[in-house]
């Protein structure tokens, strides 16, 4: 067993098995699942599991942030899980179909692409120095592992998109060489050839069957390739209803390539490659207009796309732009967001007092500096609210910088520090590279300040205010609820009842009024208000979970009085619930008191027999 079975196991449970799981991928930080019934997984449980950051909706996909071990926890998934349900589709807009098909075509292949793009970079680099020169053996063997993995970018979507499109993965194989073949590209169609006609204000050269052949050169492209798998999958499904099934081996595949290819090169290739033309020309025009306010606003907005996945959906403009025009001015405006979250998360480290979220700092710094920010985002700068806005601010300074400078990148790279080559331009130009690391400081620099001087935990200096006021001795734990007590062993749940959320009591309820047994700040408030953590003043942490299974419920016959983050003081109403709509519906009304940090307490005693009332003496603990 693996370093992260458990996790894996654990997460696969909490998806609601691997009979829910239609299927599975990965990018940088998240598991991405597309789920048969999304209700099925228990958000909250998945977020709790150590190893988890957040759970995500988004796209039609089921996210759960992991971090920088994603790779291992999948590949403990992956033996396990079945994907062989063809049917099923993402429901939601076209726009959530679109990010899903984008992010399942690329997720397989982007960490390579950005390792090809890295050796590429550090090439570009060599020769600005004049270590050697583009006639060299070394940057000629650099630069075709940096650069044959870009070039040959329709094969590899071909592969990924058969998968996505359940079509044979070598027939996308075969479609994306078809696309790369050397006589197919536009510039030899051209050698030595007399113009025989036009179509669309495009010139052509060849005929096929004498039809007019537009001619295309769709090495470095992307969307060509996914349009002619979309097509297949059509082709495919179809010939499998009309070829017998003794000869569908060969003759489905044949069918296939026979009527894709041709309709593809001739049809859908100029269409798609006019209209990514023109969108890459909008852009350009809309980047020409004012280069400051466009960086800005893209910069601003990075870090919200990616809460979303929605970063996907600029994935192919990024290579559009250079395998047009061989450079890309999205990425540079973006580019420096990881940066400002990071400078961000700096100034947290000194202003913490929590040392819980403290140690998470140093981990989210380093992933930070490598470009991945789910870290930071999620477990630190989302949930203090005032710091992500702060890492905003400083992502669209940089972005703005970036964009009055007309920095560029020339290449899919790494991302943060590794990225950094990618600005290098292929004749060894530094300009972009120097801008861009200026663009990277002053947006860490803005972040780490605006945090610095203008933000304080002041929840948790009101607790350590409040500590200090605190003689040391026995705390008494008020009861929260009406009822009669029991022991938690007898709790219907095994996770209650086996003391795996900590040491409490059971109550079952004789009113429907829950108070507030301590005081302290609502910790955790969940969304169908069926249960509520309370972070003392004193650290006492204590869960009260109203009923079982109640989370169904999705929050009828609930309602709260306080919310996530709030102050409480002792005997302050936190929630009601409706006791009979609850009963009439077949849930058990038992509620679990928990000391969820009982370990750290030496004594723990409960103070009530049978029958308590609220606001009554339930509980006492001491150090």
């Amino acid at each position: 067993m693996g370093k992260y079975s458990k996790l894996a196991n654990s997460i696969v449970d909490l998806v609601g098995g691997n009979e829910n799981i239609q299927s599975l991928t990965h990018c940088i930080t998240r598991l991405r699942f597309k789920l048969k019934d999304e209700n099925l997984a228990d958000d909250d449980q998945i977020s709790k599991l150590e190893g988890v950051v957040t759970v995500v909706h988004a796209g039609g996909q089921y996210q759960v942030v992991i971090g920088n071990h994603v790779g291992l926890v999948y590949e403990e998934i992956q033996g396990s899980v079945s994907n062989t349900d063809t049917e099923e589709e993402v429901k939601g807009s076209f726009f959530a179909k679109l990010i899903d098909i984008i992010s399942a075509c690329f997720s397989p292949i982007l960490s390579v692409l950005c390792a090809t793009g890295m050796i590429k970079g550090i090439n570009a680099l060599m020769i600005a120095v004049g270590a050697y020169t583009v006639t060299d053996g070394t940057y000629l063997i650099l630069n075709a592992i940096g650069d044959s993995f870009f070039f040959f970018l329709p094969v590899l979507l071909g592969y990924t998109s058969a998968q996505k499109f359940k079509v044979n993965p070598f027939v996308g194989l075969a479609i994306g060489l078809s696309m790369c073949y050397p006589s197919i590209q536009l510039n030899v169609l051209r050698e030595g050839a007399a113009t025989i006609g036009s179509v669309m204000g495009i010139d052509y050269y060849q005929t096929f069957l004498g039809l007019p052949f537009v001619g295309g050169n769709y090495t470095g492209t992307v969307i060509p390739v996914l349009f002619m798998m979309v097509l297949a999958a059509q082709i495919q499904k179809l010939m499998k209803k009309i070829v017998p099934e003794l000869i569908q081996s060969f003759f489905v595949p044949f069918f296939v390539l026979i009527i894709t290819l041709p309709i593809g090169f001739l049809v859908i290739g100029p269409i798609v490659s006019l209209l990514t033309d023109l969108l890459g020309s909008g852009f350009m025009e809309l980047y020409g207009i004012s280069p400051i306010v466009f960086a800005l606003l893209v910069g601003f907005a990075w870090q919200i796309m990616v809460i979303f996945g929605l970063h996907w959906s600029l994935v192919p403009i990024f290579l559009l732009n250079i395998s047009t025009y061989g450079s890309d001015y999205i990425s540079g405006a973006i580019f420096s967001a990881s940066f400002a979250q990071t400078g961000v998360v700096l100034a947290m480290y000194f202003k913490l007092r929590d040392q819980k979220l403290k140690t998470l700092c140093i981990p989210a710094l380093v992933s930070g500096l490598c470009g991945v920010t789910e870290p930071a985002i999620y477990g630190l700068t989302l949930p203090k609210k005032k710091p992500f806005i702060y890492s905003l601010i400083g992502a669209s300074i940089g972005g703005g910088i970036s964009g009055i400078a007309g920095a560029r990148v020339y290449m899919m790279g790494g991302t943060g520090i590794f990225g950094l080559p990618q600005f290098i331009s292929p004749e060894g130009s530094l300009y972009s590279l120097v801008w861009m690391v200026v663009s990277c400081a002053v947006a860490l620099v803005v972040g780490f300040l605006l945090t610095f001087l203008l933000w304080s935990d002041k929840e948790t200096i009101e607790v350590d205010e409040k500590k200090k006021s605190i003689q040391t001795g026995p705390t008494k734990i008020n009861s929260p609820i009406s009822g009669e007590v029991k022991p938690l062993s007898r709790a219907s749940d095994p996770v209650f009842s086996g003391g795996m959320m900590g040491k409490g009591v059971l109550i079952l309820p004789t009113d429907e009024s829950v108070y507030s047994p301590i005081e302290g700040i609502v910790a955790t408030l969940f969304p169908t208000l069926h249960a509520i953590g309370l972070l003392g003043d004193d650290g006492l942490e204590i869960l009260i979970h109203i009923g079982m299974n109640t989370v169904e419920l999705n929050g009828e016959g609930f309602d709260a009085f306080v919310s996530q983050g709030d102050r409480v003081t002792k005997g302050q109403l936190l929630l009601k619930f409706d006791r009979e709509l609850i009963q009439s519906k077949n849930y058990l009304l038992e509620t679990p008191v928990v000391v969820t940090n009982s370990s750290t307490y030496e004594n723990f005693e409960v103070d009530a027999d049978e029958s308590i009332s609220a606001n009554q003496t339930l509980i006492t603990v001491s150090l």
